[in-house]
């Protein structure tokens, strides 16, 4: 496989963790805009990297397995953590962003939170590996060209994000949990399409 072909993979499976850094940015507050922007980049970029990576060293032992839950798994978190935010988004205040609380340094958006939508959206870079462990890839460059080029896509994703967050105000929590939704949604529908 031509490094033309990795960086088109990669590409590809960087366009549901963009989505939802994106959705990240919506309501980021202005102050830690980088700061969240730097997660996004170093969680999803660091989740696309490791999962073809795993699915590259468990190869073909186990792809069937990974192949029937991958979908199930990141519809579920996608879902859940999407709905959550448009319940929020009822529940608070309109003018209310997402901002570290000074008193006790604390995030809206937790370690917790990045996790699983970098789990969530990187779950179809196993399979990924998995194909690439058929294919003879050199898996090292492979994974680095996903991992950067979902890093570098993420990182810029959030702060257009914060723009339009800053354009659409109140109803940005609602858009961005269907974002999120819909993301998991396409996953399922895709994968149980191709079955």
């Amino acid at each position: 496989m031509n490094i033309i072909s990795i960086i088109l993979i990669a590409l590809g499976l960087t366009m549901d963790a963009f989505a939802v850094s994106l959705t990240l940015g919506l309501k980021t507050d202005k102050a830690i805009e980088k700061k969240i922007a730097l997660k996004a980049g170093l969680y999803f970029g660091g989740f696309q990297a490791l999962m073809p990576l795993i699915g590259w060293l468990l190869g073909v032992k186990f792809s069937s397995y990974i192949e029937n839950i991958d979908h199930w798994v990141a519809f579920i978190l996608l879902f859940i953590i999407g709905a959550k935010m448009i319940k929020e988004s009822f529940e608070s205040d309109e003018d209310e962003s997402i901002a570290c609380d000074s008193d006790n340094s604390k995030e809206c958006i937790t370690n917790k939170k990045f996790l699983l939508l970098a789990i969530a959206t990187s779950i179809d870079a196993l399979a990924v590996g998995v194909s690439f462990a058929f294919l003879k890839v050199e898996i090292v460059s492979a994974v680095a060209i996903i991992g950067i080029t979902t890093m570098i896509l993420s990182f810029i994703a959030v702060l257009i994000g914060k723009k339009l967050g800053e354009l659409i105000k109140n109803k940005a929590e609602i858009l961005g949990g269907t974002i999120l939704i819909l993301i998991g949604l396409k996953i399922l529908v895709e994968h149980l399409m191709s079955k």
